[in-house]
């Protein structure tokens, strides 16, 4: 076994890894950015060495400078994570060629599986089933959408080198494609490097149903299936394991093809092969087809964890250090069922704009699997994938595993960003969810449903206005008010685009009236605890004007000063502003150009994903004030609209 590696990532899979690797007596050398320097996984490695700028460019994609940082801190071998260069072959070549140990497959595995197209070709080869598709090597515009038109709508068009949904957009309509086709190009471009897309047949009721395969290079074990079919933009949002309504004899075969694609090009290491299959008429064995096989370690591998009791990032250190498979086929087992929920730092309103800001406060319940890489007082960064932690739950049955979630993310906290953890809940207490009649195109479906700003009632607003008046934690009399104060006052507090004033009575410090929109609320002590008309309050965040309650998955307010109260209100429709921070890709808006509402007017990049700014209005254009390829700040004007008359004249 290895003395010391060196792990090539950062956030919860390097915290992931370096636990089970110190738990097995083996060191952890961990590299840093600048914007990592005072990380969770630095924090937790047994050393650390800094690798450059904050930008992946600069650093995590730097294959040499952590080639190097490996061989000066003494370590035998790489733990790639996932993401970054984890499916880089030339990495893979570098890191054996300077006497290192990959802990991963072989840079001759990563190049078969890694573009799509000929993936699909060796296992045609192999004889595992493929989806109806072009895969050709002709990637002429008016090729491509014949071969759309022969395949027969609706389609998908991939990137040939993709993965996590970028560089893939649905096509319904034959007029549609040529547009879809050029976005899908230059996201891909803009991620992999390569422009080359497929065409599949888009199944009209799929499930994303995925086998874990574990190799060590001459043969190969499964361990059992992942259900991700919920999905959002093809990215996963809960996974699951086993697949719900997933039969023995289909699982056989599953598992059987998954184990042909592993053993066909010398696996070694985890992998995950990943099928489409067809919901429309249950799970049959007939009814699933090859997509890819990811050649590393998937983000969602603790649902398989939790159902096996196999601590798979434990089985590629043994089997890159020249050990055999710890178990065969036959030694597996399924033991109750598991989920995971991908808990981020997203604005969802505002259609799941990736957020950033400082962590005030950060829990999760007891007795629940989170692997995080984050803590609180953490920045989420721009510069990487916002995720903030996976929440993961077992249980006997699917019924139980999935109450157990539900809960949990009840009784998560989170302050100092917003966050994906209401619409989490949601689904996780969606009645089709939860009797497992699930396909990708759910959240599609329900997002009406699903995406619901929380409300705050008078009782939660009433705790804020405590907090605000630092009351919560005052005891002793007097607590909260100098002595010349009168014993009623009036907080404000701002909630989204609303408002809201509360009159609050002090009646000494352990009880207070409160006045919420004409309704009274009694806040009383008793003990150690705050109750509010009797019932026990949530916990409370107060991080300098901003105040998080914890009910209703977490519900933030603005405190007011009435002394310095902006003087400007409402938002100016004839500016469009970047929402977050990002590379400006296009800009299709001219100076004099006519526009209608919900036009495109620039596309910015930001944390990997491309997002199109659309007119707020009908009106031409006055000025453009950005060009393709510049880097811009939240809040930055990108575009302004000439101002109509009745801007003028208010």
């Amino acid at each position: 076994m290895f003395e010391r590696i060196l792990m090539a990532n950062r956030g919860e899979i390097a915290c992931r890894v370096i636990a089970s690797a110190q738990a097995m007596g083996v060191k952890v050398v961990a590299v840093y950015s600048d914007a990592d320097r005072e990380a969770r996984h630095v924090a937790m490695a047994d050393a650390a060495v800094h690798i450059g700028g904050s930008a992946p460019g600069e650093s995590y994609l730097r294959g040499d400078v952590i080639i190097r940082a490996a061989l000066e801190s003494g370590a035998q071998a790489i733990h790639p994570g996932y993401g970054f260069l984890s499916e880089n072959p030339d990495f893979v070549d570098a890191v054996e060629a300077a006497g290192l140990v990959f802990i991963g497959p072989s840079a001759s595995a990563i190049r078969a599986m890694g573009l799509k197209d000929a993936a699909k070709a060796l296992m045609e080869e192999a004889g595992v089933p493929v989806v109806p598709g072009y895969h050709g090597q002709n990637q002429d515009p008016e090729h491509l959408e014949g071969a759309a038109d022969a395949i027969g709508y609706p389609v998908l068009i991939k990137a040939v080198a993709g993965g996590g949904g970028k560089g893939m957009r649905l096509v319904e309509r034959a007029e549609e494609f040529a547009q879809a086709l050029e976005s899908a190009k230059s996201e891909a471009k803009t991620a992999f490097g390569n422009e080359a897309v497929l065409i599949e047949k888009y199944i009209q009721k799929p499930r994303h149903i995925e086998v874990q395969v574990f190799g060590d290079g001459q043969s190969a074990v499964h361990l059992f299936e992942r259900d991700c079919s919920l999905q959002r933009r093809h990215q996963k949002v809960i996974e699951e394991a086993p697949a719900p309504g997933m039969t023995a004899e289909m699982r056989a075969a599953m598992g059987h093809a998954a184990v042909r694609a592993a053993e066909a090009i010398g696996y070694k290491g985890a992998g995950t092969v990943e099928f489409i299959v067809d919901g429309s008429r249950g799970l049959r064995p007939d009814g699933f087809w090859f997509m890819e096989m990811n050649t590393r370690l998937q983000v969602e591998h603790p649902v398989t964890e939790a159902i096996t009791g196999v601590d798979l990032v434990e089985w590629q250190l043994r089997v890159a250090a020249g050990e055999p498979l710890p178990k065969q086929q036959d030694d597996l087992t399924i033991s109750g069922h598991a989920f995971e929920a991908r808990l981020y730092a997203e604005d969802v309103p505002k259609g799941f704009l990736p957020a950033t800001g400082r962590l005030a406060h950060l829990r999760f319940p007891d007795g629940v699997r989170a692997d995080s890489g984050v803590r609180a007082g953490d920045e989420i960064s721009p510069f990487y994938d916002p995720m903030i932690a996976k929440v993961i739950t077992h249980g006997p049955s699917r019924a139980i595993a999935l109450r157990r979630l539900a809960a949990a993310l009840e009784t998560t906290e989170v302050a100092g960003t917003v966050t994906n953890l209401a619409f989490l809940g949601a689904l996780a207490r969606h009645e089709g969810f939860g009797a497992g009649d699930v396909d990708t195109g759910l959240i599609a479906r329900d997002s009406d449903r699903l995406v619901v700003v929380p409300g705050a009632g008078p009782d939660v607003v009433a705790l804020a206005a405590l907090a605000a008046s630092g009351l919560l934690q005052q005891s002793g009399p007097g607590g909260g008010f100098a002595l010349w104060a009168p014993l009623a006052r009036e907080v404000l507090l701002r909630r989204e685009d609303e408002e809201i004033k509360v009159r609050l009575r002090s009646l000494g410090p352990d009880a207070h009236d409160l006045e919420v929109a004409g309704v009274r609320v009694e806040a009383r002590r008793v003990g150690a605890l705050w109750r509010l008309d009797g019932q026990p309050a949530p916990q409370v965040a107060v991080q300098g004007g901003e105040i998080t309650v914890f009910a209703h998955y977490g519900i933030s307010f603005e405190v007011i000063d009435p002394l310095e109260r902006a003087s400007a209100a409402g938002g100016d429709t004839a500016l469009i502003e970047a929402p977050m921070p990002g590379l400006v890709k296009a800009v299709h808006a001219v100076p004099g150009q006519s526009v209608v509402r919900g036009d495109r007017l620039a596309v910015l990049e930001a944390m990997k994903m491309e997002h199109s700014l659309l007119a707020a209005r009908d009106g031409v254009v006055a000025e453009v004030l950005v060009a393709a390829g510049d880097q811009v700040t939240a809040g930055a004007a990108l575009v302004r609209l000439e101002v109509e008359e009745e801007e003028t004249a208010a």
